[in-house]
């Protein structure tokens, strides 16, 4: 054999090896490739998923592997369905080649491609054009349908069909993401969507982000680079020290920022944010408040265990209601979680010192109207600003945390992560009233005691004399 001939077969080979690789990328995505928090967005079963990852995270990865798991009918945590029809939606068409459509063809199978149609470019090289569609033999025996969309196209393009899924490939518009969610609506098919978010404070913050526990279809995972045990360490670290710190936390952290800051950026919800359970009645502490009337009064049931650690287990949160309902309301929590009242069957809290004030109305101050419905309330509380910020600031920062939220508390949840900094140096006064009430009863418990010093027994103090004594003559 000529070694024109020995070439050639070489390069037959690397092809064949080559198209190997791409063949089985699905099989070692599932086997090899796949890290915790891939794997925590596809267990998860609500249907508007979202990931919020920093770059080279791998959530464009899992949001493809979705789409294909769905298409080919062998989701390994959901029902799968015959035929199912779904949609890839890019920024732009040039977007969606090189980076969703992409993922797509290199994670489906090519045996079971039935058909490619394209928008531009040659179907014998999709990769180099823009796909339309692509129509694929599922485990069934049908045929589903994976169609693709860029946002560039306007809302129009996204109307009509009737869909099973979704997938967002970073942010899109906030009226294509209503429409497509239309689309989804008789099927109850799902959304979900992997992005970068790098446009700040965005209609997904404030819809997604901000409404993950209050929402009960909504869900979002963050992913950072240290997530990904596959990216290279060397490469993260030089690529932090070139970046600006301005946008590590987007790009690294895969974290909402404005220009402004969070107040509370120690605040995990997967670390701080946990399930109810029945809390030992010895650990009840008390309630906190924070009146209102035309603003929302915020009241929460606080619980702390024998280290100290505070956990906030209920909330009442309601706006434009009497002293007599929140009463009522307080009382009903109070029932459901088993909360301890005092011999005459009332119960104690903390409250704003502005709830002392007098009105013209009643001629009767919020904390004597709280009083006589059963709520004796101290008003007696440190509101120093910045010292109760700094001192939950560290109670969140520390490891292991010493404050978790109950899931349930989602009003308090929502202001933790929507409070910023001000161009004066202080918080913007709005969406506060969970947090004030929070900050009074971290600066009204007292400060843990030291552990009380244990006398030396006599035997402990002779040894410590004759260690000295053999350190001297050393």
């Amino acid at each position: 054999m000529g070694k024109k001939e020995a070439l050639l077969n070489e390069l037959i080979m690397v092809d064949k090896e080559l198209a190997k690789r791409k063949k089985d990328a699905l099989a070692e995505y599932n086997r090899d490739v796949v890290h915790q928090k891939q794997m925590a967005f596809h267990r998860c079963q609500k249907r508007n998923r979202w990931v919020f990852g920093g770059n080279r995270t791998g959530k464009t990865e899992c949001g493809a592997v979705e789409c294909v798991w769905m298409a080919l009918g062998i989701h390994p945590f959901r029902q799968n369905r015959d035929g199912v029809c779904g949609w890839v939606v890019s920024l732009s068409q040039q977007v969606q080649r090189d980076v969703a459509q992409a993922k797509i063809l290199k994670y489906l199978p090519k045996r079971h491609i039935v058909d490619i149609v394209m928008a531009e470019g040659r179907q014998s090289a999709p990769e180099y054009g823009i796909i339309d569609c692509i129509a694929v033999r599922n485990a069934f025996g049908g045929i589903s349908k994976i169609g693709f969309r860029s946002c560039d196209q306007g809302r129009e393009k996204f109307q009509g069909a009737s869909l099973d899924f979704v997938w967002f490939d970073e942010e899109p518009p906030k009226d294509i993401y209503d429409e497509c969610r239309m689309r989804v609506f008789d099927r109850r098919g799902d959304i979900f969507g992997t992005m970068t978010p790098l446009k700040g404070l965005t209609w997904v913050y404030d819809e997604i982000e901000l409404n993950v526990f209050d929402d009960p279809e909504v869900w979002c995972e963050y992913m950072e680079w240290a997530d990904n045990p596959f990216l290279n360490a060397d490469e993260a670290a030089q690529m932090q020290r070139v970046m600006p710190t301005s946008e590590q936390l987007s790009r690294r952290y895969g974290k909402f920022s404005s220009q402004e800051g969070l107040v509370y950026p120690e605040f995990d919800p997967s670390v701080h944010v946990i399930e109810p359970f029945g809390v030992p009645k010895q650990w009840q502490a008390t309630i906190s408040i924070d009146p209102g009337l035309a603003n929302p009064t915020s009241c929460h049931f606080y619980a702390v265990d024998h280290d100290g650690v505070i956990y906030v287990v209920a909330e009442h949160f309601e706006a434009g209601q009497t002293v007599d309902h929140h009463v009522r309301k307080l009382f009903e929590i109070a029932n459901r979680i088993g909360w301890e009242t005092d011999g005459k069957g009332r119960l104690r809290a903390i409250i704003d010192s502005a709830a002392n004030q007098r009105t013209l109305a009643s001629q009767k101050s919020v904390a004597e109207l709280f009083a006589e419905k059963g709520v004796l309330v101290n008003t007696c509380v440190n509101k120093d600003l910045y010292s109760g910020i700094q001192r939950l600031k560290s109670l969140f920062e520390q490891r292991p945390p010493r404050i978790y939220i109950f899931s349930n508390c989602v009003n308090l949840i929502r202001e933790l992560k929507s409070y910023w900094w001000g161009n004066d140096e202080r918080p913007k006064k709005t969406d506060d009233h969970a947090l004030d009430e929070l900050r009074y009863f971290v600066m009204t418990l007292p400060r843990p005691s030291p552990p009380p010093v244990r006398e030396k027994t006599v035997i402990e103090i002779d040894k410590e004399r004759m260690m000295r004594k053999v350190k001297r003559r050393e």
